[in-house]
């Protein structure tokens, strides 16, 4: 390694949920992994151990030679004393239970020195300087230095940082101004979370369920007792939300009926509950948006956080005429923070940020052919040798069959890009039903996403028609709804993958090969795993989980494998 080049490693890890790792060198991000892809534990909250080693050795470089870890979190002492001015002021409900919860998570990321303690103890007295930066400002590098604009609007929303709930920054020429910020317990990503906990639901991980089903429900429900979206640019009614003095969900129980049982049916109160909570996040989405446009003065917009992983909110905004140009971080969420606390060195002393558009989210593990050849033949599985890949998947495909597809290096971020995938024909008008039932084993009622060739996005979609990353939701055209009906939801809308040849060669050839045979350019993708699991990482992952489902064929780097 050149000595003279800067190693920073990013972190995500405060004991919540998605901890994970990337590494940098010289402002270039070289590897980015969630914790939970290599541990299998979904969402998992520990600390990032085994993504910081795969980032090192991606990096080939050893702990001693960093020069900086970067927590996308500030230490325990500002969230804290936030925590105790709520309960004080009754921001946030006043319980022994409550108070102590706060009160052990304080002390034990004290003890933890934040994380710094913990990389020591699993890695060496390192001579890296240990940062802590501010989570929304970690958020807003995220977006900002990743966008490619030199000019932007950045929007931080999500269930909460140490104490913030929404934030608005400017970012030009490499740097970036904060400009406003809302308070927790104010806080649309806590609002769409404790909803989803109605619902049945698994909240900061379920969001989706709810997303889903919002279509299927109509406007019957006014919500106004938990959020004023007419506010500037909304508020929350966080005491309500949490329930006044009756114990969790007391105000939502009295006001819309008993709490869903997990598991249970699925009912029309449920849907139009789902359709409001859906209605009421885009509202404040495009409220925060069209503030955070009119204060920066700047009609490029880029989004990070866990709200932005909203992409029927995220569509509305990018289809309207309120934004010329939109960037959504890929890992919108918690572990996408790794990537902005990387970089924040960089605005040290009046220095700016480095900019470079992300095209492709292709930052984790890649298996070559002789490491999966080695996989297959260890659990002594019949396999032949493809000579093309892409021509046989999209035979296969042509035909009505699933397959699993594992290629390249895995995606960072929640979505599957066509590195881990499951595939299927969107022509097929089963199909949605075929893959929840057998493959998935997840809700009726949850939509797939189609993948698709960017030059063809416009005859298939009316807006959406660079959304490289499958965030932006858009409706599809009238005329086409018939020939892809197991992509379009309830709706007509899609959340669609728009593929470039340049970016990923293998994939968009797939889609060219099933267009050669059906006229079609576009496929079902739906991430490689199984309900609850994380998606799969290694090729034993991909087999275990081609095996565990109704997939028929899978097709991992040049072989094929069928049932």
């Amino acid at each position: 390694m050149n000595r003279t080049s800067k190693i920073t490693l990013g972190l995500n890890y405060n004991r919540k949920h998605d901890s994970s790792a990337c590494i940098v060198r010289d402002g270039e991000l070289l590897f980015a992994v969630a914790e939970e892809r290599i541990s299998r534990i979904k969402h998992d909250s520990g600390f990032p151990r085994l993504a910081i080693q795969a980032c090192l050795d991606f990096a080939r470089v050893r702990a001693d030679e960093l020069d900086e870890v970067c927590f996308g979190w500030p230490t325990a002492g500002p969230g804290f004393r936030h925590d105790l001015k709520c309960l004080a002021t009754g921001g946030l409900p006043l319980t022994c239970t409550d108070v102590l919860t706060t009160t052990t998570y304080f002390l034990s990321m004290w003890h933890q020195q934040g994380g710094a303690k913990v990389f020591r103890q699993w890695f060496g007295d390192v001579k890296a300087r240990m940062r802590f930066v501010g989570h929304h400002l970690a958020h807003a590098i995220s977006a900002y230095a990743y966008s490619g604009f030199d000019e932007a609007a950045v929007v931080v929303m999500d269930g909460r940082g140490a104490w913030e709930a929404t934030s608005i920054w400017h970012g030009k020429g490499g740097k970036l101004a904060h400009v406003f910020t809302i308070p927790f317990p104010d806080s649309l990503g806590l609002f769409y979370s404790q909803f989803t906990a109605y619902l049945g639901f698994l909240p900061n991980s379920d969001e989706w369920k709810v997303m889903g089903l919002a279509p299927y429900g109509q406007p019957k429900i006014k919500l106004d007792a938990f959020i004023d979206t007419g506010a500037s640019p909304y508020r929350v009614h966080a005491k309500r939300i949490f329930g006044t003095g009756r114990g969790p969900y007391s105000d939502m129980r009295s006001a819309l009926g008993p709490q869903r049982v997990p598991e249970s049916e699925i009912d029309d109160r449920h849907k139009n509950i789902a359709y409001a909570v859906q209605e009421a996040c885009e509202t404040a989405m495009m409220s925060v948006a069209r503030m955070a446009v009119e204060k920066t003065r700047c009609r490029n917009l880029c989004l990070a956080g866990g709200v932005a992983l909203n992409s029927k909110g995220n569509g509305k905004i990018a289809a309207s005429v309120l934004v010329d140009n939109i960037f959504v971080q890929p890992a919108a969420s918690d572990d996408g923070v790794a990537l902005g606390a990387a970089l924040a060195c960089y605005l040290e002393n009046g220095g700016r940020l480095p900019n470079k558009a992300m095209r492709h989210a292709y930052l984790g593990p890649a298996f070559d052919d002789s490491a999966i050849e080695t996989t297959l033949r260890t659990y002594k599985l019949p396999y032949t040798r493809l000579d093309d890949p892409a021509a046989t998947a999209a035979e296969f495909l042509s035909q009505g069959k699933i397959l699993g597809w594992f290629q390249g290096r895995m995606e960072f971020g929640p979505r599957a890009l066509g590195s881990r995938s499951i595939l299927a024909d969107p022509r097929d008008p089963e199909m949605n039903a075929k893959v929840n039932n057998a493959v998935k084993f997840r809700e009726w009622w949850r939509p797939f996403a189609p993948s698709l060739k960017k030059e063809a996005a416009t005859e298939f979609l009316e807006s959406a028609a660079d959304s490289p990353f499958m965030i932006l939701t858009a409706q599809v055209r009238p005329e086409k709804r018939g020939v892809i009906p197991a992509v379009t939801h309830i709706d007509g809308s899609a959340r669609p993958q728009t593929v470039e040849q340049a970016i990923n060669p293998l994939y968009w050839r797939l889609l060219d090969e099933f267009e050669k045979r059906t006229g079609v350019p576009v496929i079902l993708n739906t991430s490689f795993n199984l309900r609850g699991e994380a998606i799969v990482n290694t090729p034993t992952d991909a087999v275990r989980t081609f095996f565990s489902s109704g997939m028929d064929a899978l097709v991992i780097g040049s072989f094929l494998v069928e049932k």
